[in-house]
């Protein structure tokens, strides 16, 4: 599918602007949440380019699976911790 040069622009200033919002969050799991939803825009925009953009995929994915490690994986080990 291609895109013109407005529409990609469209999505990587709202993946910009989600990332940005996401650092004036109090809480850190809120950060975590609206940061992974910029990511996740983020790896969209790299697949719309007309030769995919593997940089900004790799990066954002990256950036999402730690955001989710902390969020899910490392949230449950609190939990069982607390409880013992």
């Amino acid at each position: 599918m291609e895109f013109g040069t407005e529409t990609l622009d469209l999505v990587g200033y709202a993946a910009s602007a989600v990332v940005l919002i996401s650092f004036f969050m109090k809480n850190i799991n809120t950060l975590r949440i609206v940061n992974s939803l910029g990511c996740a825009i983020f790896i969209l925009y790299g697949f719309l380019f007309d030769t995919v953009n593997i940089p900004i995929i790799i990066t954002n994915l990256g950036i999402l699976l730690v955001n989710g490690y902390y969020l899910f994986i490392k949230k449950n080990d609190e939990i069982k911790e607390v409880k013992e």
